[in-house]
């Protein structure tokens, strides 16, 4: 029997009964094992499913496809949020690759998305070719630093703040306590910054360890402002690594680390640097230009060893996505935005603000500036520049001069940054 003549795959959300046979898909499209995961895992992870949202590619009873997705806030240029429908688990068996099965899964889960009144799309990107397809655009790229201590150039003797404040070892308890406002207060400083919903904070701190995965409870340190108030979490784990079984010459690995102000951040960078028989600092996933770098008295003593694009973004609902964001100048904006996937918000749209605040309308006006929704994304979010994409051909100015307001409307001071993995 010729592919043509099998009988159609079913896309629909999976039943309860299904949910483990839907994990074991997800486990084999990732390579990470082939079996169906144990009950008490398969528990734990309905736990944070919403079925309804849960898609299944069925082939007769076997699934050969899974799509999940979850509700989530993402952070804007100028510290409002928009509701985004945040993608995960997404895989096609190599049995029934380029058939249009992810393509049926993304629009179905776009589509409801955009009925919820979701404004954007997220993912983090395995392969990158994928999603460009759907109408994603890179729009927060992150990178993992190494920090060599000795070379640092900071005084051993550090002990203290410099500026006044205090850092404090504390347990789980504490952490659970200030770790989420304090990642809420950071998420309204920081573009690109999702939320942490509570059941990510249990996962965490422990309280719900993955079942096959031990958890390993890594060292907290809280730094507190002059004035007593939290202001920064670093959460840390360190290896036992002894050279030539004499000097003790151990790596830290951040795990994550939240800073309110550059105080804070700079004392919680040297506490991590001045703790004994740590040599070398694995840090967490960073934004490009973290200030890690010239916290230190030698920079070159920290080196990106990982540089990557990480957070992808679709825009649902144009008007209300650009509406959203602040911008560096007041202007006029005439964008012409095409859609290659065809999944919705392709048209002409006038946006207009005077910085602080600012409206996105359709309009029939003659066309200033004409992208793809996955570039405009990236540009919205102000991962990219429009110049950078007409240097690539990927941008057309209806006249000159567009490409440069365009940009003075849409910098911004510092790169987006997602800190997190979903």
């Amino acid at each position: 029997m010729s592919r043509d003549d099998a009988a159609p795959v079913e896309i629909r959300p999976v039943h309860e009964d299904e949910y483990a046979d839907w994990l074991r898909s997800v486990n084999s499209g990732f390579l990470t094992a082939p079996a169906t995961p144990s009950p008490e895992r398969v528990a734990v992870l309905r736990q944070w499913a919403d079925l309804g949202r849960t898609q299944g590619a069925f082939d007769g009873g076997r699934i050969v496809g899974n799509f999940r997705s979850f509700s989530q806030r993402l952070t804007v240029v100028g510290g409002a949020d928009v509701p985004a429908d945040a993608v995960t688990n997404v895989g096609v068996s190599p049995t029934h690759r380029r058939r249009g099965i992810l393509s049926r899964m993304m629009a179905a889960d776009l589509g409801a998305a955009r009925d919820r009144g979701d404004v954007v799309a997220t993912l983090i990107s395995a392969e990158y070719p994928i999603y460009g397809r759907y109408g994603f655009g890179p729009c927060a790229s992150v990178a993992r630093w190494d920090v060599e201590v000795p070379r640092a150039g900071l005084d051993p003797r550090w002990s203290a703040p410099d500026c006044g404040g205090r850092i404090d070892l504390v347990d789980v308890t504490e952490v659970r306590k200030h770790g989420p406002e304090l990642h809420e207060r950071l998420r309204a400083l920081r573009h690109g910054v999702v939320d942490r919903p509570a059941r990510w904070w249990e996962r965490w701190t422990g309280q719900h360890p993955m079942p096959e995965e031990p958890w390993k409870e890594p060292f907290y340190a809280l730094y507190r402002s002059p004035s007593g108030e939290v202001e920064g979490l670093v959460a840390y784990q360190a290896d036992g690594t002894w050279h030539d079984g004499k000097q003790p010459m151990e790596r830290a690995t951040i795990d994550d680390l939240i800073a309110l102000n550059p105080d804070a951040e700079r004392a919680l960078w040297h506490f991590v640097c001045s703790i004994d028989w740590i040599t070398r600092i694995r840090t967490d996933y960073r934004a490009p230009d973290d200030l890690l770098p010239d916290l230190l008295p030698d920079p070159r003593a920290a080196r990106i060893g990982v540089l990557a694009d990480w957070l992808w973004v679709r825009l649902l609902d144009v008007e209300r996505a650009l509406s959203s964001r602040t911008y560096a100048t007041a202007g006029t904006l005439v964008l012409d935005v095409t859609d290659r996937s065809g999944l919705g918000g392709a048209g002409r749209y006038r946006l207009e603000t005077d910085g602080p605040s600012a409206s996105c309308v359709r309009t029939t006006d003659e066309a200033e500036l004409t992208l793809d929704i996955a570039d405009l994304a990236s540009v919205w979010l102000g991962e990219v520049s429009a110049d950078r994409l007409r240097l690539l051909g990927r941008v057309a100015e209806g006249r000159e001069g567009v490409v440069e307001r365009a940009d003075a409307m849409f910098r911004t001071a510092r790169r987006a940054w997602c800190p997190d993995v979903f």
